[in-house]
Formats: structure tokens, C-alpha cells, sequence
């Protein structure tokens, strides 16, 4: 049996305010032709299918759209709620979607009755949890007390594998949307929203997943291998500058009569990459060298003595995709040794207060002579109509 997993797709999110969604859309239609030319039995997608609990019908009709598109590939489709989700937005219409074998799990009350696929060498239990808030998921029967993502992952797990028991069945996979122990810092995952408590208690141990042929996590943006078995697939666009360059795409999964067979990375397409440039404005604007990425989104940190004036609209005249843009001078002069509260002290009059202060915010530049006849004459006036009080 071939399996794809896929997760954080972000169904609605936007980059620094620029809609994604053409490139999303491009990012899940090479999914879903990968899935045909591979054949595979089922998509699986680990949580946050949108960005937010209150998608727009724009956002559903996206869905939809991706959905009937790999029903039409023949593959079997099963997907859970995220943190980012509305779990009962997201299963609206859940019991339509199950006659065409599209499989929507988000209400944490029933998830745990397994899914059935089958192949030549019989039956594989699929167990799809839902993100368990544990604040939310108190009333129901059995759940655990504690407030910890540990505590829930580890009831529900337990849950899958004590019907898996039952079953009989030698083949088995879970689907899941937490974070994990172990992730590297390949992943880039620094950037995801997670609440951890303090000890780090949100953090589910790996061991948590034992006992299952295959564990489909999401929630962390980049791809990573905690254990052979125990993988996260990453989201399918970058959407952090801490991600740019991570590769994305999907795992292929290989279940043979007897369980986990392998797993193959299939690359994803990066519709517009993301770049950080680090130059002074003029060499960002002219150098040759930067034309490869004209199209790309772009951070750019700026080099130039002197913040430019009006940044981001000249540096968008050559990157129409530019959308950060920050000063940090080549080089910090003028700050003298014991930080700017001892250089502030070292000077005795208002005037030259500012110009220490105006070299501070300038990288070393002084006031010029206008703004120092400028100065001079409004100290001048404060100086008269304090002496006339």
C-alpha cells in the first residue's frame, strides 16, 4: 500500500499580506499528480488544512477543489483538524464526504473508531486524531485531567492501540498534530505558534507513538525524521524567511504485508522562492548580480550608513515581491565604549546631548550644518523663554 502524507497546507494564509494562494494551489496540484503517477492508496493530511478557525467560502471552495481532485486520482483521503482549525468548520459536510472516500477527522468524541484500507495483503487500521486542546476534550469520557499536550496525545494513542489490539490487525497508521521531542533544528521549527508551558510540558515524547506501523505528524513546517516510523512532512510553501531554502514536498510511504517497507521524499514545486538580500539600497538596485531573484519574495537588510529614505517602494521599483525590509549599517561607529548612556553623560550641553544622540541613531553621522543652525537657533529660543519666566 502507498501512502502520501501531507500537512500544514494553510488553506487562506497570507505573506506579509500578499495572497498565496495561486502558489498554494500550484504546490497541491503537483501533490495530487504525484499521487497518480505513484498510484498511491490514500492522501493523508496531519492537521491545519486552513490557516485560520474562521475560513472564508473563498478558502472552502479551495479545498474542494484540491479534495475532488485527488478523489479523481483514486486515492482515498483522510484528513484532521489542526490547531489553526475549526474543527466543526472543518467536518461540515464530513458524512457527504465519507460516501466518496474522503475522510474528515475533527471531533475529538469520535475520532477514534479506525479507518479500514485495504490491499492484496488485507486490512490497514488508519487512526486520525484530531488536535486535542486539552482544556477542550475534559468532557469526554475517559480523557485525561491534565492540561498537557503530553497527557492527551498519550490517551489517544492508547485509545488506537487498544483497538488495534482488538482488530487483530498486523498493519496500522496514525495521523497527528502536536509537537514532538527530537525535532532537529533543520526543521525550522522556531517559527511555529505553539503554546508550551513552562518545562516544556506541551512537548509529546516520541515513545508516545510506539506500536504503530507509521505515525503522520504535522504541525512543524519543515520536513523531519524522528524516528524511521515517526516523520513530519512540513507544509507545502514556505511562509517564514526562517524557512527559505528547506525543501518542500511530501512523504511516500510503503506499507508491505507485513508493515512499514520505506519511506521516499517526493519534492514539491516552490512556486516563488523566498531570498534575503544584504547590501547597501544602490547595489540592491543596480548590481547585475541580483537579477536572478527579481521575482522572488525578498527580506532585505540594508547596509547604508544612513537609513534611505522611502526603502521599501524604491527597493520594490526592482523586487515587486519585496515585502521586509530593515537597516543595519555595515559598520557602528561613533559609540564609544560603555554604551550611549556614558557617551550621553560625557557631554555637557543640550547641544551637544543631541548631537550625541543624532550620531547614535545615524551611525556616526552628526547633525550637518543646516540641521546645526537649525538646533542652535531653537535652543536659542528655549534658552530665551525659560530666562523670561
Amino acid at each position: 500500500m502507498r501512502i502520501l502524507h501531507t500537512s500544514d497546507w494553510h488553506i487562506g494564509r497570507t505573506f506579509f499580506g500578499e495572497d498565496v494562494s495561486a502558489q498554494l494551489r500550484e504546490a497541491l496540484l503537483a501533490l495530487v499528480a504525484a499521487a497518480r503517477e505513484h498510484e498511491v492508496d490514500a492522501v493523508v493530511v496531519a492537521g491545519d488544512v486552513f490557516d485560520s478557525t474562521m475560513p472564508s467560502a473563498a478558502a472552502f471552495d479551495f479545498l474542494t477543489d484540491i479534495l475532488v481532485a485527488l478523489h479523481e486520482t483514486g486515492a482515498r483521503v483522510v484528513l484532521t483538524s489542526g490547531n489553526h482549525d475549526s474543527a466543526s468548520r472543518l467536518r461540515f459536510q464530513s458524512r457527504w464526504a465519507r460516501a466518496s472516500g474522503i475522510h474528515v477527522i475533527a471531533d475529538p468524541e469520535s475520532a477514534f473508531g479506525a479507518i479500514e484500507l485495504r490491499d492484496e495483503h488485507g486490512p490497514v487500521r488508519v487512526y486520525g486524531v484530531p488536535y486535542l486542546e486539552p482544556a477542550l476534550i475534559r468532557h469526554v469520557e475517559g480523557a485525561p485531567a491534565s492540561r498537557t499536550q503530553e497527557a492527551a496525545m498519550r490517551w489517544a494513542a492508547d485509545l488506537a492501540r487498544a483497538d488495534l489490539d482488538a482488530s487483530g490487525s498486523p498493519r496500522s497508521l496514525l495521523i497527528a498534530h502536536c509537537f514532538a521531542a527530537g525535532v532537529p533544528a533543520s526543521a525550522d521549527a522556531q517559527d511555529i505558534e505553539r503554546d508550551l508551558t513552562a518545562g516544556g510540558l506541551d512537548v509529546v515524547p516520541v515513545e508516545v507513538f510506539d506500536g504503530f506501523d507509521y505515525v503522520a505528524l504535522g504541525h512543524i513546517h519543515g520536513r523531519a525524521t524522528l524516528r524511521d516510523r515517526v516523520r513530519y512532512s512540513g507544509s507545502p510553501l514556505h511562509y517564514s524567511f526562517s524557512e527559505a531554502g528547506s525543501p518542500r514536498g511530501a512523504w511516500l510511504v510503503e506499507l508491505d504485508a507485513h508493515g512499514f517497507a520505506g519511506a521516499e521524499w517526493l519534492p514539491l514545486p516552490v512556486p516563488r522562492p523566498l531570498v534575503r538580500l544584504r547590501d547597501s539600497l544602490r547595489a540592491l538596485l543596480e548590481a547585475p548580480d541580483y537579477e536572478a531573484v527579481r521575482e522572488h519574495w525578498v527580506a532585505a537588510t540594508l547596509t547604508d550608513e544612513r537609513r534611505p529614505v522611502d526603502a521599501m517602494s524604491r527597493l520594490r521599483t526592482r523586487f515587486p515581491r519585496a515585502v521586509h525590509v530593515e537597516h543595519a549599517p555595515a559598520e557602528r561607529r561613533g559609540r564609544e565604549h560603555g554604551g550611549y548612556a556614558a557617551t550621553l553623560a560625557k557631554a555637557p550641553t543640550d547641544a551637544e546631548r543631541i548631537e550625541r544622540f543624532l550620531e547614535h541613531t545615524r551611525n556616526g553621522q552628526g547633525p550637518t550644518e543646516a540641521e546645526r543652525r537649525i538646533l542652535e537657533e531653537a535652543l536659542d529660543e528655549y534658552a530665551a523663554q525659560e530666562a523670561s519666566r
